[in-house]
């Protein structure tokens, strides 16, 4: 079974506690919830397995993603609008996701690019280098649209073929917090950002129907319009109405939802096969990623109930904390270990895979993520912004400074090549 690409990338990480604090008030999410780390930690599980071909259902570890990143985001703008008077300071936020995000993907490009230099093949090369400037451009997803790179059967040919995720956050993160800087104001706020959460919700859907090609789904599959409902359904989670909603329900609903929505969703990763499963883009995907928001906002008012003691256990909390840089790494570990390069195939094969990408993302969010974000005083303000500039002109130094790979040189001699008979 080929090797097909995919998911999150991850929204910034949520830091556990041991033990749960009490319930906030109605409309205000937790920040820091141990179930929330425990699910995206699931959520790359999946991931991780659906590349390897052993789980066709594990790709639906990318709607979970998007849930979440929905949710946190904008709980996290309301909070921001609800303490400065309905205002939200973009350049901070921007700056916030910048510290988050970049660093290890910049880390990733230039690695994977030296790795596939030394070690891939010619064409892995080439489709490195087209496609690396769209990646650090945020319009991966795009790129691969436009090229009819199709998701499902063609991915194993681009190294940076599952970042087309991260351009579909990084693309939100732009957008909607502009959004909610003009409807998160005065009375009402949560109200109205819940309706446009719910419009746009419904109008990505519109268009992953109306849009859908049964011959090749890529284009609604990666399009950042009709992937949106799932960043909405989580933000609509996030919302006071929705909150409000779930408060309601007490503690002891909230573990039987609970159950019910983790068996379902569960259930679908079992029986969901991507491009073969042509309901999935007919509203399937939609009420996975609803399911999976209404669970979200479950965990974070009630984090104690046995689903969330589960999510919380830290096998999985762990795998939580790197799974932004343990997507990123994969892929290309995947590719650059071929089953020619290792002499090994199967289970053993994953097993090296699976740990040589935990390693990678360990080494990365210790060397790189967490002393960018939380230590580095330079990553903050104009020598952030700077230090930004300067490693997109490193890339582009790189990215011109590697050799175009001749791909088709040494398969035929055509000086050699004679006429029929000749």
């Amino acid at each position: 079974m080929p090797l097909r690409p995919h998911l999150s990338a991850a929204p910034s990480p949520v830091h556990h506690r041991t033990r749960a604090a009490p319930s906030p008030a109605p409309g205000t999410p937790r920040r820091h919830v141990a179930p929330l780390d425990g699910l995206r930690g699931l959520a790359v599980l999946g991931v991780l397995f659906f590349h390897a071909g052993h789980f066709d259902g594990g790709f639906l570890g990318v709607d979970l993603f998007f849930v979440l990143s929905g949710f946190l985001i904008t709980g996290l703008l309301l909070t921001e609008a609800r303490a400065r008077d309905g205002r939200i300071d973009l350049l901070a936020f921007w700056g916030r996701r910048a510290r988050r995000l970049l660093p290890a993907l910049a880390v990733v490009l230039a690695g994977t690019l030296f790795l596939v230099w030394a070690l891939g093949p010619p064409n892995l090369l080439r489709f490195a280098l087209d496609d690396g400037p769209w990646v650090t451009a945020n319009l991966a997803n795009w790129h691969f649209v436009a090229d009819r790179v199709g998701y499902w059967d063609s991915a194993d040919t681009r190294v940076f073929s599952h970042l087309w995720s991260i351009a579909v956050e990084e693309q939100f993160y732009v957008v909607w917090p502009l959004v909610l800087c003009l409807v998160a104001r005065g009375r009402g706020a949560g109200r109205r950002v819940a309706v446009v959460a719910v419009a746009g919700a419904v109008a990505s859907l519109v268009l992953m129907v109306v849009l859908t090609a049964p011959a090749d789904t890529t284009r609604v599959y990666e399009g950042t319009d009709t992937r949106a409902f799932s960043l909405l359904l989580g933000a609509l989670a996030a919302t006071p109405p929705a909150a409000r909603l779930v408060s309601r329900a007490g503690e002891d609903a909230a573990g039987r939802w609970s159950v019910l929505l983790g068996a379902g969703i569960g259930a679908y990763w079992v029986v969901a096969d991507g491009q073969n499963s042509p309901s999935l883009f007919q509203g399937g995907l939609f009420l996975h990623a609803l399911a999976a928001a209404l669970l979200v906002a479950l965990l974070a008012q009630a984090p104690r109930t046995p689903v969330g003691r589960f999510l919380a256990a830290a096998p999985l909390r762990r795998l939580g904390l790197i799974s932004y840089s343990l997507y990123l790494w994969h892929w290309p570990v995947y590719l650059v270990l071929s089953e020619e390069r290792l002499g090994l195939a199967g289970a053993p094969r994953t097993a090296v895979l699976l740990a040589v990408s935990v390693a990678l993302a360990w080494l990365s969010k210790v060397l790189v993520e967490d002393p960018v974000r939380f230590r580095a005083r330079w990553a903050k303000g104009r020598t952030g912004a700077v230090a930004l500039v300067a490693t997109f002109a490193a890339l582009a130094a790189l990215w011109t400074a590697v050799p175009q790979p001749r791909t088709g040189e040494g398969s035929v001699d055509v000086t050699r090549l004679v006429p029929v008979g000749g």
